[in-house]
């Protein structure tokens, strides 16, 4: 098995009694008199009905026909069948039973802001209309239930009214990254024969414009069931629009009526295909239910980040991933506010995303490693001259820290009072499998467990709990908003999560459960270096080269050696300071020798401008690897910045 990574064993965060009773949390187990966290994760893990029909209850979600049963497992744990016969349309939980509450239809749903402070704030009641004006429009458009229909546009208000609309109506919609390339938009359209798209003209990044229009018409050019494109003009900029099949948002939206009765659904009718990275081979479109993904989301939101009505939350994303519907579905079961920043979180310089907390008194912010390593180095960051009192928590997901970053930002940022909120999980899970929360203490890097109801387990190659030593992360129990597969290839669904193990979740992450209750991802399982038998995580070489004050970003890879299986190439983005030289790799070698081992010194150390990352942060170490090795069968349409490939290939040509 793969060596621990070891970062620091002592508790350095622990919650007082006053934010241990206030919270969302501590009231849930209160109510339901549940002494302790492991009394809680024992019932909810083990009475799965029980727990969800609690939560169901907790967050007070509005059925229009009630449900039979809460979990039907006649089939296989595989493929439950959640909220039997009941009816259930989301969006009524999200805006229409707020409308009659004099405090929450009066607080803002949506605030929003531009790289150049042009800002709009919508509340609750204003949501509401302008939902069901979006929903009429659709309509007018001749979409129905089961229609799928795309979304491709930046974080404004319109993307999650749009959201809202599509789910009311009955239709499904498909997230779109808005940094895809035409053939990546195309692929997504025609692989769910989608009937429409909403965009916009384009977007300011940087201060410089995105064609976000131009692009789709350059999709659409083989996508033929797309009947309609809804246009949102954000930019003033000059655009082709194909007449009877382009409509500008302006000329139909705000002209309709602003009642539109919910279109009835079942509890488990899909509300939306949401697309994994597909670094390789053909994309996976996860599809989730009115009861799954919205229920999942605002459940993590509530007991991992205490969000409650009034709470302004914002997390660095977009609505083609995950965590760009999870925070508009979850925020708004909660009567939150959500605050959507339409730019860089470093643009117009580095302390913007400090500004903005600052600014709108942001409660929750959501962050990746990477963002952090990227601003930790510079001499332009300045956390101390801004407020950030209003933070309870900050939460981090899609990728492992490595003990530095996650010590500046404990340190500098959060001055040691605010908790880090580790969260990982994915967009099959709707959300977490572990998490931290406001009554457990924290260790550097760590999660203090698994999320209720989530039956997290680490196992060995046998399937075999361990404990103190790194195995596979698993979960042996289904949870509301699992997915309901893969978008017309369940067999694939199948193949990837539970063919490893019977009736066991295997999630493709290597992880460690330690005795005292903590647990540490050390990164995806397939991302494993083997050299002469040597099991090497990728994170635990990259927190050596990082731990350097030269190297701002790292990633390690291993490619096919005929003698020790693997060999490991690494790849740096050196700090602002820095100059590429000789002497610097040499000691970035000197030092890895020094923590590993001779055995396990790198073959090769190169230096590039960037790494490949999704719009999320994440670091694809397949895409580097597939690119050294010169392989053509991958994809890179989720990256944001594709032109690093060429670089990372001329390397191994060089």
């Amino acid at each position: 098995m793969l060596e621990s990574y070891q970062f620091s064993d002592e508790i350095v965060w622990k919650p007082t009694k006053t934010i241990i009773e206030n919270s969302n949390l501590y009231k849930f187990m209160r109510e339901h008199k549940i002494d302790s966290y492991d009394d809680l994760m024992d019932k909810s893990t083990t009475d799965i009905s029980w727990f969800t029909e609690a939560i169901l209850q907790y967050l007070n979600i509005e059925f229009q026909k009630p449900y039979k049963q809460i979990l039907d497992v006649s089939n296989g744990i595989q493929i439950p069948k959640w909220c039997t016969d009941g009816d259930l349309n989301i969006t009524h939980n999200c805006i229409d039973k707020w409308i009659n509450d004099k405090t929450i239809s009066s607080t803002p749903a949506i605030i929003w802001e531009s790289e150049s402070n042009q800002s709009i704030i919508i509340t609750y009641e204003q949501l509401a209309q302008k939902v069901h004006q979006c929903a009429n429009s659709l309509k007018l458009l001749g979409y129905r239930k089961g229609d799928i229909i795309a979304i491709c546009m930046p974080m404004i208000p319109e993307t999650a009214i749009a959201l809202l609309s599509i789910i009311r109506i009955g239709a499904i919609a498909l997230p779109l990254f808005s940094g895809y390339g035409s053939t990546a938009i195309a692929n997504r359209l025609n692989h769910t024969k989608a009937k429409g798209i909403i965009t916009a003209d384009g977007f300011i990044r940087k201060g410089k414009l995105t064609q976000l229009k131009h692009t789709v018409d350059q999709a659409l050019i083989n996508t033929p069931a797309i009947q309609n494109v809804l246009v949102v003009q954000t930019s003033q900029n000059n655009i082709e629009m194909e007449t009877g099949r382009d409509h500008w948002w302006h000329n139909i939206v705000p002209y309709q009526s602003t009642q539109c009765n919910i279109t009835p659904t079942s509890a488990e009718d899909p509300i939306m295909i949401i697309y994994t990275s597909g670094t390789t081979g053909n994309p996976k479109g996860i599809v989730h239910t009115h009861c799954g993904f919205p229920v999942k989301a605002a459940q993590d939101m509530s007991f991992g980040f205490d969000v409650s009505s009034g709470d302004v939350v914002h997390w660095i994303t977009d609505i083609g991933w995950m965590m760009g519907p999870w925070m508009i579905l979850g925020s708004t079961i909660l009567g939150a506010s959500i605050l959507m920043y339409d730019g860089a979180p470093d643009y117009p310089d580095i302390n913007q995303i400090w500004k903005l907390t600052q600014k709108h008194n942001i409660n929750v912010l959501g962050l990746s490693p990477t963002f952090i390593r990227s601003i930790m180095s510079s001499n332009e960051t300045s956390v101390e001259t801004h407020d950030l009192s209003s933070l309870h928590s900050i939460g981090s997901t899609g990728e492992p820290w490595n003990p530095a970053p996650w010590q500046w930002l404990f340190e500098t940022v959060c001055k040691k009072s605010i908790p880090i909120i580790n969260y990982s999980g994915g967009t099959e899970i709707s959300g977490g499998i572990l998490m931290g929360n406001p009554l457990l203490p924290i260790k550097p890097g760590s999660f203090p467990g698994p999320c209720p109801g989530i039956a997290a387990d680490v196992v060995n190659e046998n399937g075999e709990s361990i404990e103190n030593q790194v195995g596979e992360l698993i979960i042996r129990a289904p949870w509301i908003g699992m997915s309901r597969g893969f978008f017309a290839n369940n067999a694939r669904y199948i193949d990837t999560y539970w063919s490893r193990w019977k009736n066991i979740w295997a999630h493709g992450d290597w992880a460690e459960k330690k005795s005292d209750g903590h647990w540490y991802i050390l990164g995806r399982s397939d991302d494993t270096i083997n050299i002469s038998g040597k099991r090497l995580g990728p994170a635990e070489v990259e927190s050596i080269l990082v731990s350097s004050n030269q190297v701002q970003e790292a990633a390690a890879i291993g490619i096919p050696n005929y003698t020790k299986g693997n060999e490991l190439i690494c790849f740096c983005v050196l700090s602002q300071q820095s100059q590429i030289t000789h002497k610097i790799k040499d000691e970035l070698q000197s030092i890895i020798i020094k923590e590993l081992g001779k055995p396990l010194k790198p073959h090769e150390i190169f230096f590039v401008p960037d790494l490949p990352k999704t719009r999320n942060g994440k670091i694809m170490r397949r895409v580097i690897r597939d690119a050294y090795l010169q392989k053509s069968t991958m994809s890179y349409e989720s990256l944001v910045n594709p032109h690093i490939i060429e670089i990372i290939k001329n390397l191994r040509k060089n």
